[in-house]
């Protein structure tokens, strides 16, 4: 707002048109707010988009949704442009799989594309949209589903829903940063723990939702998407509203920006643009650390269950080596490898707030040093625990290496406001995520190109994980050296006073507010137990199917 006339001012322009219900200006704070409000904000949209990890449960239900007996006996084994349009034939599971590579590819391409228009339109427009984008695609794909239209489906869980994934995870990350400018590292870790937990709660929904709505024979698959579409929408679309942005000029009370010199070194007080950070050695350097960390992450992830069952197979189960497994204590290896994939999404989730938390003490830089040194020893570890058959030494390490790898996305928004500053840390933050989507596609292929080239060698199926992971501990240490080179930004590259001032035009926020230090000092009351019921709630129960598919292991 113009200190004179009350109007907006767009690029250096006065325009005295009325704020929308979306727009930034009807989202700043007022004196009866409570920052612990935006943590539940956030989660809601984390929450849902987090489901993201748990799409697989859709696959096979997905590949199987013509009954055999009416497929076209011209199906054969089809390839991706037929079966694309085909309604007669049963679309492969890799078919279907590519859903998820499309909308993490698609997430870091509308994260990067839009971050920049988001720190101006602010979260409670971002967010609205993200609402529309992952729910809406979800319907659309459900849509596909029951139509049997591949493309479609791609379009709407693909497309669609990359796009609500791309804003919903960047939304709440710079508003968040200036609630939280004493607690960084929190603040993110609580809203990227949803991410990690999202999962956690949609898995056991969707499986819940398709087994109701196929009660008649039906596989449920459309319904299910459709459904979760509708509720990740108005989930989403409460915590858009929720946002709120603090006034320029606020600071939490008491706070002051001087701290212990050890772990604030690397923390700047000025701030530099996006056309430029993007094009610093220090960005770049920390697009190998995401990179290399997601990669490393991935390839456990992806190899969690069928490793542990090659390697241990039946000693599992108490089965001496060379013995025969019953179809009872098969069925209990695969229930103790889905015990592990549980533990993976508790410490995926849990990881995130603690190791996020954490480097608030101890400083971003050493918390990405903890990651590689700690992981470089346990990735090299892993094959030896295989060897000597210690099953329980194994499990400790894949959870250590998830907590790490959640703890990696929690802290890398942190880690750029303290290097880039704050004012446009949520469009540095979604460049950024340009790793996460190279590391997607580019790690699995990877991984799975190494384990077939020693398959085809010759090499025996309990032995072919220890070669990838010590090329995985390899990575780890590139980026122990990437995390190492990361220096604070030189002075002459922050926006000079004009530049700031013309930056907080576009978000309609000039000058410090008269009122900064009266803003958001309301109680946490009744609307924050609330608010923390409707988003822990959930999460909760989600936890506790985690460890209950876990108890499995033990």
């Amino acid at each position: 707002m113009d200190g004179v006339t009350g109007d907006r001012v767009y690029d250096g322009e006065v325009s005295g048109s009325k704020p929308g219900f979306f727009d930034r200006e009807n989202t700043i704070a007022g004196p009866n707010f409570n920052r612990w409000l935006v943590p539940t904000a956030a989660l809601a949209i984390h929450l849902c988009i987090g489901m993201a990890y748990g799409f697989s449960v859709f696959w096979l239900p997905m590949a199987n949704l013509i009954p055999a007996s009416e497929v076209a006996a011209s199906c054969g084994d089809i390839g991706l442009l037929q079966a694309l349009t085909t309604t007669s034939c049963n679309w492969a599971v890799s078919h279907v799989t590519y859903t998820f590579g499309i909308f993490i590819a698609v997430l870091g391409i509308s994260a990067a594309l839009w971050g920049s228009w988001l720190e101006h339109a602010g979260p409670r427009k971002a967010g609205a949209i993200a609402a529309l984008c992952w729910g809406g695609g979800m319907v659309v794909g459900g849509l596909g589903v029951m139509t049997h239209q591949l493309w479609l489906l791609y379009l709407g869980a693909g497309v669609l829903g990359g796009i609500g994934q791309g804003l919903g995870y960047i939304t709440p990350v710079s508003t968040l940063i200036k609630w939280f400018p004493d607690r960084r590292g929190m603040a993110t870790g609580f809203a990227i723990m949803g991410y990690g937990g999202g999962a956690m709660v949609g898995a056991p929904l969707a499986v819940w939702l398709m087994g109701n709505y196929s009660a008649d024979g039906g596989k449920g698959v459309a319904a299910t998407l459709i459904t979760m579409g509708v509720i990740y929408f108005f989930v989403m679309m409460a915590g858009a509203l929720g946002f709120r942005v603090p006034p320029n000029g606020w600071k939490p009370e008491g706070w002051q920006p001087s701290g212990s010199p050890s772990a604030n070194s690397m923390i700047t007080h000025g701030h530099v643009h996006l056309n430029k950070a993007w094009k610093t050695r220090q960005f770049w350097l920390i697009w190998g650390v995401l990179f290399l960390n997601v990669t490393a992450g991935i390839a456990v992830i992806s190899m969690a269950s069928p490793m542990l069952q090659d390697v241990f197979g039946g000693a599992l189960v108490g089965l001496e080596e060379g013995g025969s497994l019953t179809a009872a204590q098969k069925a209990a290896v695969v229930a103790a490898a889905a015990g592990l994939v549980g533990l993976i999404s508790l410490f995926n989730s849990v990881g995130r707030l603690f190791w996020a938390s954490l480097s608030d003490k101890i400083g971003r830089k050493n918390t990405y040093f903890t990651f590689f040194v700690l992981g470089i020893i346990v990735y090299c570890l892993l094959p030896t625990w295989g060897h000597m058959g210690m099953a329980g030494m194994f499990v400790i390490s894949i959870c250590v290496i998830l907590s790490m790898y959640g703890g990696g996305f929690a802290t890398v928004p942190a880690y750029l406001a303290d290097i880039f500053g704050t004012q446009m840390v949520g469009a540095i933050h979604g460049r950024l995520l340009t790793a996460w989507t190279a590391a997607g596609l580019v790690g699995p292929v990877i991984i799975a190109l190494i384990r077939e080239a020693q398959l085809d060698a010759g090499i025996d199926p309990a032995l072919v994980y220890d070669r990838t992971l010590y090329i995985m501990a390899g990575l780890l240490f590139l980026g122990l050296i990437c995390n190492s080179l990361i220096k604070p930004v030189d002075h002459s590259l922050h926006m000079t006073e004009e530049e700031l001032a013309y930056e907080r035009a576009l978000q309609h926020d000039t000058g410090v507010a008269v009122d900064a230090q009266k803003a958001a000092r309301g109680a946490f009351g009744m609307t924050g137990v609330l608010a923390w019921l409707a988003v822990g709630v959930p999460f909760l129960i989600g936890l506790y199917i985690a460890i209950a598919k876990a108890a499995a292991l033990f």
